[in-house]
């Protein structure tokens, strides 16, 4: 099968692509853009991605980093159903957004050392040692073993309990770890001196949140990130493309919300939550292609413009 956008230096195994091309259905949860990519982009992704796994053997982790609303956890949620449907693999998907802190965690992070920490988003505001032992957990998992992963619901904006959170039974093959964050690097102090945007300007304007955030990044999230072994980057176009796909997640969250508590965001709300990320985000569109193993630039109607 010839693909036109696929490029040419990452040879794939024809006898995977030709398996997961006749389990398309499969992908039927895919939106439609990029169902209609599935020859050129998504059949070569996923063929990949099982390469990855193949040549690294044991349970990889495979990173996959994109801003808000770029369609990381529909691409999990694909890979994980055509690798069982076509391989009979158990994918583990570990959202970033499942780890962050509950709502008075967050608040008392607030109190102590900054109050923009009360909201969830930058390195600072996941349990980050958690994430470090469930990737330990879920590569030692043994035959019928159930491990849980928390779940957070984004309306309540709080952690569910117990009784709501993922159950995954072992063996695990593959471990896929998705969030807007994964894999982000910290940067230079100098970099941190001049705000970002408004909410840098007049709730920042010291740096203090900004550093902090920076040195997370730096420690026990570089720790975290360094037990991925391949990071494939959904590159967005910018901050106006979040801010437009963050608001159509907004209008899911509260289909599917299950906490007792709504602290959904307006319009508004919306736009300075986006603000909490800018920084982040604007610093992986300059240098996270650099790091990362694949990268499929979106172009703002959600389709892939170009694979490198």
């Amino acid at each position: 099968m010839t693909t036109t956008l696929w490029p040419a230096k990452r040879p794939l195994d024809d006898h995977l692509r030709t398996t997961f091309a006749s389990n398309r259905s499969a992908l039927k949860s895919l939106p439609e853009p990029w169902l209609k990519q599935w020859p050129d982009v998504w059949l070569p992704v996923a063929t990949w991605v099982a390469q990855q796994k193949n040549t690294l053997g044991g349970v990889p982790v495979i990173g996959i980093h994109g801003g808000q609303g770029s369609g990381k956890s529909t691409l999990s949620q694909a890979l994980a159903s055509l690798y069982k449907a076509a391989l009979g693999w158990n994918c583990a998907i570990v959202s970033i957004d499942d780890l962050y802190l509950g709502h008075d965690e967050r608040k008392a992070l607030g109190q102590s050392i900054h109050p923009l920490l009360a909201t969830r988003g930058v390195p600072g505001t996941h349990d980050s040692a958690l994430g470090r032992q469930l990737f330990a957990d879920l590569k030692q998992l043994e035959p019928g073993q159930c491990l849980t992963i928390p779940a957070f619901d984004k309306v309540s904006d709080d952690r569910l309990p117990e009784s709501n959170w993922h159950q995954i039974v072992g063996p695990v093959d593959l471990i896929l770890f998705e969030g807007w964050c994964v894999g982000c690097h910290a940067v230079a102090d100098s970099q941190l001196d001049e705000p970002a945007n408004q909410l840098e300007a007049t709730e920042d304007p010291d740096g203090h949140w900004r550093r902090w955030v920076n040195q997370r990044l730096a420690s026990d999230y570089a720790d975290w990130f360094a037990m991925m072994d391949r990071l494939i980057m959904l590159k967005v176009p910018g901050m106006q493309a979040v801010l437009n796909w963050r608001g159509q997640q907004e209008v899911e969250n509260r289909k599917h919300a299950r906490g007792d508590h709504d602290r959904g965001l307006d319009h508004a709300g919306l736009v300075r939550f986006i603000q909490h990320y800018q920084r982040l985000t604007e610093n992986a569109l300059r240098d996270l292609p650099e790091h990362a193993d694949l990268v499929l630039e979106l172009n703002n109607q959600h389709a892939v413009n170009h694979i490198n």
